[in-house]
């Protein structure tokens, strides 16, 4: 009988292809010859990945084509399929958002009223009016949102911003956020049982690389009689390991790090007589 395998969704081009397949790789899987190709497995994992645009990974993942996929929140909003989140990946962060001319005043969300909008995301747009008892007229654009009010089609846009330097060339500013947005991994709602398994094993993966990635090893030398001052600096996952040095009255003390307070405790720890101190990334964390 042939290996059930778990089938997952991924873009095949585009801002999410890249950090979904280092994901992938992170995790240890193994895939084979992915360029150019629209399927493939890997040698030691069970999974199958297809390479599809997008907009449609929600749709193949509803209708049970793929078990899971990757893809970003404003896509799995806008297209309203039966999928539901199982983990968020932290990769791919955007948001929706409302966007009008530098020269114009913004009076919130009130003001959209009866305006022109135009955007790639009508769906999304129209729940967020609705839910502001707000009226316009959507465009629905597929490409090149932001030109819309410089040729006249629209008074105003709803598009996807990182940077907001693409806004900035077109004369536009953001004015409200409609979503924030991120990569998600979405799975169909009735997975057998091996399915659900193996997706299991998949999420300890992810979770492991995830985590060390918001983590740093750090290693340092404390003077003895500061030990208690530096140990209490560094929580680490339980405690700090402290293992004495060959030179009398020093000791070697190895810790865990959160990336959010890093550097903060770092100046800490040089005030409390910390030398030596190496930061070393880590590339698994499980806990």
């Amino acid at each position: 009988m042939s290996q059930i395998r778990l089938k997952i969704a991924i873009q095949k081009s585009g801002r999410l292809y890249e950090d979904s397949v280092q994901l992938l790789k992170e995790c240890g899987i193994q895939l084979r010859n992915v360029k150019d190709r629209l399927r493939t497995e890997a040698d030691n994992f069970p999974l199958e990945v297809f390479f599809l645009r997008d907009d449609d990974i929600p749709q193949y993942v509803e209708d049970g084509v793929a078990d899971i996929g990757i893809v970003g929140e404003n896509v799995l909003q806008e297209k309203n399929k039966k999928a539901f989140v199982v983990e968020a990946l932290g990769f791919g962060k955007c948001r929706l958002s409302l966007a009008i001319p530098r020269a114009e005043e913004y009076e919130g969300v009130q003001s959209l009223q009866g305006k022109k909008i135009a955007t790639s995301y009508p769906f999304i747009l129209q729940e967020f009016l609705k839910e502001h008892n707000v009226t316009a007229d959507i465009h629905e654009i597929s490409g090149s949102v932001e030109i819309a009010p410089g040729i006249g089609l629209a008074d105003m846009v709803a598009d996807l911003v990182s940077s907001g330097s693409t806004l900035f060339m077109n004369g536009l500013k953001e004015v409200e956020t409609i979503l924030e947005s991120q990569a998600v991994m979405i799975s169909n709602i009735a997975l057998s049982s091996e399915q659900e398994l193996i997706l299991q094993k998949l999420l300890f993966r992810i979770r492991a690389v995830k985590k060390a990635q918001k983590n740093k090893y750090i290693l340092l030398n404390a003077p003895n009689d500061q030990l208690t001052q530096i140990i209490g600096l560094l929580p680490g996952m339980k405690s700090p390991t402290v293992l004495p040095l060959a030179i009398e009255g020093w000791s070697s003390v190895h810790s865990v790090l959160s990336e959010d307070t890093f550097w903060d405790i770092i100046e800490q720890l040089k005030e409390a007589g910390a030398e030596g101190i190496l930061v070393v990334p880590i590339e698994k964390m499980i806990v």
